[in-house]
């Protein structure tokens, strides 16, 4: 509630105007008038009599529809994670959160829920500032989060205390991790980035023609034991994320500059191919995601799938040398977990269930393919074949 109380507030107050279009100003007006909407009328239902049939029907009717609005109105307006643009709006609107103090008031309420509110928004504004590279925000956040996180354990004797220690553990250990940071020629700290600066771009090879093939979705899936990660977003999958983007830039000033003022609703955008992020999938889940995309995949377009997991070698000597006979990468399995130890319901003799092999890569060759496999047991994947163009 303080959130949504904080957006409306920072909208109606031009906190964020000045780096939001019309267009996108207008789509939060809406939300906010549905949102509003919703709950004055799932209210209404609280204060319903509780006996007879027919007093609630309509009353129900209308709360179900309004709430399906705004369910269809998030699916279709929800933050783009393929416009980096859009980083610097989520950054402008955490960063009022925290200059208005809009939470100020919890540490003084007996509400644990309410605490725990405060400390999600830290955790979301720490993953903006890390996407951002703003390190010295991100550090400050880290500190204020560590007190907010201590006082909330000495006031609440909760459950969760644990894994907001977790949350702190991680976070630090991300920080050392990434990013890369080198000296500069007068010996400055300079931070450097992995996305594609606008001035950074590779010259073309001599007979390359532009246009032919472009990266249009991108499955990232990290699934490797003991990695550096903050919440479910680690060290490798960070990095391949900024990869495949251009740097943010603030689209009310790329609306200032010369011929760019066509229409305010529809700025000028830098299109970066779109990206499922999946932490540890079973196989199930990584082969929906990416027979998804498989479907969605647009004419003359490339599917990049990077896999970061353990590897899976075969057991013993196989008489064939089939794309199921070299083993893969590991999925999640989800197996039972009894003292420590995996329980193995299947027999050891029998290949690994949960590997992702290479031939089961195979039906997604129709199409053009982009492979990245960073692990123990990559070269599983050299006897993969394609009848469409294939960068392994």
């Amino acid at each position: 509630m303080r959130t949504e109380f904080a957006l409306k507030e920072i909208m109606s107050s031009g906190g964020a105007e000045d780096d939001i279009p019309q267009g996108e100003r207008k789509t939060v007006t809406d939300f906010c008038y549905l949102l509003d909407k919703s709950k004055q009328l799932f209210n209404g239902l609280r204060d319903l009599p509780q006996y007879g049939q027919k007093q609630w029907q309509s009353y129900f009717g209308r709360t179900f529809d309004v709430y399906t609005k705004l369910w269809k109105f998030q699916q279709q307006h929800r933050l783009r994670t393929s416009e980096t643009s859009y980083l610097n709006e989520a950054f402008s609107f955490y960063s009022a959160i925290r200059q208005r103090s809009y939470y100020s008031q919890v540490n003084k309420e007996d509400r644990p829920e309410l605490v725990v509110k405060k400390l999600r928004y830290y955790a979301r504004f720490i993953v903006v500032c890390l996407l951002l590279n703003k390190m010295d925000v991100v550090k400050d956040l880290v500190k204020e989060l560590s007190d907010e996180i201590e006082d909330y354990t000495h006031r609440f004797n909760t459950e969760d205390q644990v894994e907001w220690n977790l949350v702190l553990q991680e976070v630090a250990a991300f920080i050392e991790a990434d990013p890369v940071m080198v000296l500069n020629d007068d010996n400055t700290i300079v931070i450097t980035s992995n996305r594609l600066a606008e001035t950074g771009a590779p010259l073309l090879e001599q007979g390359m023609i532009v246009g032919q093939l472009s990266l249009a979705d991108a499955l990232i899936i990290g699934n490797c034991n003991n990695q550096v990660k903050f919440s479910e977003l680690t060290v490798d999958m960070f990095r391949m994320l900024q990869a495949l983007e251009r740097e943010p830039m603030n689209l009310a000033s790329q609306m200032n500059k010369p011929g760019m003022q066509e229409s305010a609703d529809k700025p000028t955008r830098r299109e970066n191919p779109h990206k499922y992020l999946l932490y540890k999938p079973t196989f199930s889940q990584l082969y929906t995601f990416l027979a998804a995309s498989f479907k969605e995949l647009p004419a003359n377009s490339v599917l990049l799938i990077y896999l970061s997991a353990t590897g899976v070698f075969p057991t013993g000597r196989s008489d064939s040398e089939g794309p199921y006979d070299f083993g893969g990468v590991l999925t999640n399995s989800n197996r039972d977990i009894i003292n420590g130890d995996a329980i193995h319901k299947r027999n050891q003799s029998h290949k690994e269930m949960h590997c992702l092999h290479p031939g089961d890569l195979y039906p997604f060759t129709r199409k053009p393919l982009f492979i990245i496999v960073d692990s123990s047991n990559s070269v599983a994947y050299k006897v993969v074949h394609a009848s469409q163009d294939l960068v392994l």
